[in-house]
């Protein structure tokens, strides 16, 4: 480093060395379209109007009765968006756009077989089905307001039908994402405590017609062991009149939905009209610790922000359709697939499959057949996308004018690929930075009016402000070229209420850390705690580092290395277990477990293939190690704890740093000979790590 330019940084900071990026500028073709092109927008959400700023997000939707309180801080930090107020989810999605669009397509679901037709729903068969759904849900299976029902179901329109049936009755709808094993989705119905259970027989992935029905059966016998009963499964087909599964039916539990709503065709379920603050739905996210976290949102807070978002940051316009390949099974889906769009009334694209299925062409064949311009995915799939298919998207006739990138920070090569040869540089592109927890995006560009910059999210969204602060609760200046904590000084409407079930926890993660006075009910005192390294650069442009807790973060699926340690460690022969994140070119990052043995055992090929299938049949393929290496001692401190940092530093041939504290630091080099040598052998030595990469390795493990 040249001399004079070195930052000075204690022990509470992580020094970071980047660099800046060049900007890039929205084409003035975009700005003259745009939902928000005046930059008096700025001033309206600024600090000082903060919250009666965010009625402008909620007078997007139609409410039964007007709110008295924007926010209610009575009992921080459970905040309480648009009190008094009343409205319905599925009403606000469905039913007010069926005066002026009834006809309009309001979903087009793309099976993954090419030679299967696409399905168009139109705002009045989407408003049919829904409400034939939830006669089904109110008058056969028993729900009401403010009970749970589980959904395991992959992307097939009946998983939007069965979220807007639900959000009708006001019965909270828990969607469990089709990948996860069913002992995942078992352990998800027992937290929630839900009677009914709704699934498919099969659904195609990567050219394969998968049997989904088999994981039911574990869902129910592993939530049963939890003491929760599953009293209903309700069946949907994959193919009209024919069972795609080689599952049997259970006689009095299981139940093909074809069969049983005879009776409830074109029944009309009034839409219940429920509080602002009455929960939604839960989205069970990856903890650190062996229970699931399930993220509560609101009707009123979360439907307003998503709404809002969607109109300034996908810049949705009713006439617009768009596309984004997420899944419903996580929170883009949820907010930016069926909520946030269906809002606003677009057309939002459903697409069954894997995008490189049958050739890298496929996203854009599609695209260029319905006429996509507003385009989103995350890194992982851009990665896929350019490696298999590099000059795929210059042999169609589409033409994106937004694309959004979302789940993890994308590096600026990937970017500029994405800009230029997907975009076609015609395309302004939204980096999101958000969570399962915030509902919303919390940091982006608006896209009309702030320029792009590779690798950076941008600066905080309208109406959210976030700071960085080191350990000690210090503010790192921006420009200052420190990372530390990125955390939000305010509440938003999408922030999450509470963990389900387990409030202390939502206090635990979320806002203890730098909480000022646990007693205040002062907003300003309970800054959000994102648990994510951050630094902010001189223009207020923030650029995400990954987590600081132990969560590995592959493809945009979060994987708590408790649940994968967990599962691990149900192979009788393993004595303890470790997961770390390895770097990896295709998915960000992948699983390398590292388990050693019980006495009595010696290191075999069964054993490492007795823990891969444990991992995928407790957690699901998405968490599949990449490797598992046996050890003869994990490196340990005199405590015990298990020294994820270092062997995480071996597996991407990293510094391991000082390890002369530990209890046993003579296995470390042990362990970096065999695992190392073996990785050479194989081809599986990694590109060098940048900067950032490096202090995410350094800082992996050291939280809970």
């Amino acid at each position: 480093m040249e001399a004079g330019r070195e930052v000075q940084v204690s022990e509470a900071q992580i020094a970071v060395h980047w660099k800046e990026e060049e900007y890039y500028q929205p084409p003035a073709a975009f700005i003259g379209q745009a939902n928000a092109a005046d930059p008096a927008i700025f001033d309206r959400f600024r600090e000082e109007r903060f919250p009666e700023c965010f009625k402008e997000y909620a007078e997007l939707l139609t409410w039964d009765r007007y709110w008295h309180t924007t926010l209610d801080t009575s009992e921080p930090p459970f905040w309480k968006w648009f009190l008094g107020g009343r409205l319905n989810a599925s009403y606000n999605c469905v039913d007010r756009h069926l005066a002026t669009d009834r006809n309009k397509a309001a979903l087009i679901w793309v099976p993954e077989p090419e030679d299967e037709p696409t399905v168009v729903l139109t705002y009045q068969e989407l408003y049919r089905r829904v409400n034939e759904f939830a006669a089904l849900l109110r008058d056969w299976a028993g729900l009401r307001a403010g009970d749970r029902v589980t959904f395991h179901l992959p992307m097939v329109p009946e998983l939007p039908v069965a979220m807007l049936a639900a959000a009708r009755l006001g019965v909270i709808h828990s969607e469990v994402f089709g990948g996860f094993s069913g002992a995942a989705c078992g352990d998800r119905i027992a937290d929630s405590g839900s009677r009914v259970l709704v699934t498919i027989d099969a659904y195609h992935r990567n050219g394969e017609l998968i049997d989904h029905k088999a994981k039911a059966d574990e869902a129910v016998a592993r939530a049963a062991e939890l003491g929760q009963r599953v009293d209903k499964v309700l069946v949907f087909r994959r193919y009209p009149g024919r069972y795609s599964s080689e599952t049997p039916m259970v006689e009095g539990r299981d139940f093909f939905v074809d069969e049983v709503i005879g009776e409830h065709r074109d029944r009309i379920v009034e839409p219940v009209s429920m509080p602002s603050e009455a929960p939604l739905f839960l989205m069970y996210t990856s903890g650190t610790t062996g229970r699931p976290k399930g993220a509560q949102h609101s009707t009123g807070g979360y439907l307003s922000y998503v709404a809002g978002t969607a109109k300034y940051y996908l810049d949705i316009h009713p006439e617009d359709t768009y596309w984004c390949l997420a899944d419903i099974g996580w929170i883009t889906g949820h907010s930016y697939i069926v909520y946030g769009p269906l809002a606003l009334g677009t057309t939002s694209v459903i697409y069954e499959g894997v995008p490189t299925y049958p050739d890298a062409g496929r996203p854009w064949r599609i695209a260029e057949r319905l006429g996509v311009n507003i385009f989103h995915t995350a890194p992982t799939t851009i990665r896929m996308l350019r490696k298999v298919g590099p000059e795929e998207p210059s042999k169609y006739d589409y033409r994106f004018k937004l694309m959004v990138t979302v789940g993890e920070p994308i590096e600026p090569d990937v970017w500029r690929w994405y800009y230029h040869v997907v975009g076609k540089e015609q395309a302004v592109i939204v980096d999101t930075w958000w969570q399962t927890e915030t509902g919303g995006f919390l940091g982006a560009t608006l896209p009309a009016l702030q320029p792009m910059k590779p690798g950076s999210c941008g600066p905080g969204v309208l109406g959210v402000y976030p700071v960085i602060y080191d350990e000690n609760g210090e503010v790192v200046e921006a420009g200052s070229g420190r990372a530390g904590n990125i955390c939000i000084r305010n509440p938003w409407p999408g922030i999450m209420q509470t963990i389900w079930g387990q409030p202390e926890r939502f206090v635990e993660i979320y806002y203890r850390k730098y909480c000022r006075d646990p007693d205040s009910k002062d907003w300003r005192d309970w800054p959000y705690f994102a648990g994510d390294g951050a630094v902010e650069a001189a223009d207020g442009y923030f650029r995400i580092l990954g987590r600081v807790d132990d969560v590995i973060n592959v493809a945009g699926h979060r994987l708590g290395t408790k649940e994968l340690e967990s599962a691990a460690l149900t192979v009788p022969e393993v004595a303890e277990a470790a997961a770390v994140p390895v770097v990896d070119e295709l998915r960000g990052r992948a699983v390398e477990m590292y388990v050693s043995l019980k006495p009595g055992y010696r290191p075999s090929q069964e054993i490492e293939d007795k823990v891969r299938a444990a991992i995928e049949t407790q957690i699901g393929k998405i968490a599949r190690p990449k490797n598992v290496w046996i050890v003869p001692d994990m490196p340990k401190t005199r405590s015990g704890k298990i020294m994820r940092r270092v062997i995480a530093a071996i597996s991407n041939f990293s510094d391991v740093g000082d390890v002369t504290t530990l209890a046993n630091p003579e296995v470390v080099e042990d362990i970096r000979v065999h695992v190392q040598r073996e990785k050479v052998e194989r081809g599986e030595v990694p590109r060098e790590l940048t900067p950032e990469e490096i202090e995410e390795l350094k800082a992996f493990g050291q939280v809970e």
